[in-house]
C-alpha cells in the first residue's frame, strides 16, 4: 500500500474513485429515468446500449490523441466537457423537457466525449509508477474503480427519497469536477515526442503494428473481449432467470461486486511474474465456477459460486493492463489500451443478447453450462497460443520501434517513464 503515500498516485486513485462513483450513480439514474419515462424495458436497454456503442466506435481512434497530446490535459478537458453535458441534461430534466430521445442522445454524447479518458488514464499510470509496481498500481486503481462503481447505484435510493433524479445528475457532475481537480493537481512529465509529426491514420496504423508485434498482448486482449461477450450477459440476464426474485438478485450481484473488489485488493499485494498466462487462465477459472450456476437452487451455493467468479474476474483485467503497459511503447500505449477498451464496449453491448439467445434456445441450465465450457475452451486455446508465440530463444524477445515495426535486436536500455527508478513506491464485471 506504499503507493498510496505517493502524492501523484494518491491523486489519481482518489480522483478516479470519485469519478467512477459518479459513473455508477449515473448508470443507475439513467436506467431508472428511462423506465419512469416509458415503463418499457426496451427503452432501458436502448439507453444502456447508447452508453456502450459510441465507445466501441470511437475509443481506439480518439486514443491516438492521448498518445500524441498531453494525457493529463486531455483527461481534464474530457471531465470538464462531461460536466457541461450533465449540466444541460439536469436543466432539461428540471424544465420537464428530457424525453427518451434526448436521454439517449445525452448518454451517447457523454460516452463519446469520455472515450479517450480511460486509455489516457491507464497510459498515464506509466508516467507515475515504475515498471515493477505497475501490477500493484493497477490493482489499487481497480479497487477504487470497482468499489466506487458498486457504491454509486446504492446512493440513488436515498437521493430519490430525499431529493430527485435531478439531484443525482448534479452529484454526477460534481464527481467529474472532483476528478478534473485531482488530475489537474498531478505533476507528471510528458513523454518525449517521437521524431516528426504523425497524422491520425498513420498513427493508428503504427499502433496496430505495435500490438501485432507483441503477440502475447494481442492474444490476451482478444481472449478478454471474446470471453466477456460469452459471460457478461449471464451475470444480468442469466442470473435473473436463475434467481427469479428481485431481492435475491440484487444481493447476489452485490456479492459478486464485493468479491471483485476483494480480488483486486489481493492482487495489489501480489506479484505475478507471468502476466499473460495468468490473465487468460483466470477466464478458465471463471468458466469452471460459472458453468454450474444455472443448476443451483440454493442461494448459499450461488453465493459461493459468484464469490469465486468475482475473485477470478479481478485476475482477468489487472494483469492484462500491466502487460500492455510493460510491452507496448509509451507513444503507442493509449492506442493499445483504447483497442482493448473498444473491444470491451462492443462485448458489453452484445453480451446480453448472447445470453438471452442461449437461454431461449438451450434453457437456463444448458446455457450456463455452454457458456462456462466455451470460456474454458477459449482460455485453454489462448494458453496454448501463448506457449507457441513464446517459444523463442532467450534474448530474442521482439520490441517495437518508433514507427511501430518489430525488431529482435535488444533495444537500448533506458527508463520507460519519468518516474525515478530509485523512488519508493508501495485502469469489467464478468
Amino acid at each position: 500500500m506504499s503507493l498510496l503515500k505517493d502524492r501523484n498516485f494518491l491523486l489519481l486513485f482518489a480522483g478516479q474513485g470519485i469519478s467512477r462513483f459518479g459513473d455508477g450513480l449515473y448508470t443507475a439514474a439513467t436506467a431508472w429515468l428511462a423506465w419512469s419515462l416509458t415503463k418499457d424495458p426496451t427503452a432501458v436497454a436502448v439507453v444502456s446500449v447508447s452508453a456502450f456503442a459510441p465507445a466501441f466506435v470511437a475509443t481506439f481512434v480518439v486514443a491516438s490523441y492521448a498518445d500524441r497530446r498531453d494525457r493529463r490535459k486531455l483527461m481534464i478537458a474530457t471531465d470538464l466537457a462531461r460536466v457541461a453535458v450533465v449540466a444541460v441534461a439536469s436543466v432539461l430534466l428540471f424544465l420537464g423537457l428530457l424525453n427518451l430521445p434526448l436521454l439517449v442522445a445525452t448518454t451517447a454524447l457523454l460516452a463519446l466525449i469520455g472515450a479517450p479518458f480511460a486509455p489516457a488514464r491507464n497510459a498515464i499510470v506509466t508516467q507515475i509508477v515504475p515498471d515493477d509496481r505497475l501490477q500493484q498500481a493497477n490493482g489499487l486503481l481497480q479497487v477504487a474503480f470497482r468499489a466506487a462503481f458498486f457504491v454509486g447505484p446504492l446512493v440513488l435510493a436515498p437521493l430519490l427519497a430525499f431529493g430527485s433524479l435531478q439531484s443525482a445528475l448534479v452529484v454526477n457532475g460534481l464527481t467529474f469536477l472532483g476528478s478534473a481537480a485531482a488530475v489537474a493537481a498531478i505533476r507528471v512529465t510528458r513523454p518525449a515526442p517521437t521524431s516528426g509529426q504523425t497524422g491520425l491514420w498513420a498513427d493508428l496504423s503504427a499502433g496496430l503494428r505495435a500490438v501485432r508485434a507483441a503477440p502475447d498482448v494481442l492474444v490476451v486482449i482478444v481472449t478478454f473481449v471474446l470471453a466477456l461477450a460469452l459471460t457478461n450477459g449471464f451475470l444480468t440476464v442469466g442470473l435473473v432467470a436463475v434467481v427469479g426474485q428481485g431481492g435475491q438478485y440484487g444481493l447476489l450481484l452485490g456479492v459478486a461486486g464485493v468479491a471483485e473488489v476483494v480480488g483486486a485488493l489481493l492482487l495489489a499485494g501480489l506479484r505475478i511474474r507471468r502476466l499473460a498466462p495468468a490473465a487468460v487462465l483466470a477466464w478458465a477459472l471463471l468458466g469452471i465456477f460459472r458453468a454450474p450456476l444455472g443448476t443451483v437452487t440454493s442461494p448459499a451455493v450461488a453465493t459461493v459460486l459468484l464469490t469465486a467468479t468475482g475473485l477470478a474476474s479481478a485476475l482477468t483485467d489487472i494483469p492484462l493492463i500491466a502487460l500492455v503497459q510493460q510491452r507496448i511503447p509509451s507513444h503507442h500505449l493509449a492506442k493499445a489500451l483504447g483497442l482493448w477498451e473498444a473491444g470491451v464496449a462492443g462485448a458489453l453491448a452484445i453480451s446480453p443478447f448472447v445470453a438471452s439467445t442461449a437461454i431461449t434456445l438451450a434453457g437456463v441450465e444448458n446455457a450456463f453450462l455452454l457458456s462456462g465450457a466455451a470460456v474454458v475452451v477459449l482460455a485453454a486455446t489462448a494458453t496454448l497460443t501463448l506457449a507457441c508465440v513464446g517459444a523463442r530463444q532467450p534474448g530474442q524477445e521482439p520490441f517495437v520501434t518508433a514507427d511501430g515495426t518489430a525488431s529482435v535486436a535488444a533495444p537500448e536500455k533506458g527508463p520507460r517513464s519519468s518516474a525515478p527508478a530509485s523512488r519508493s513506491w508501495t485502469g469489467w464485471s464478468s
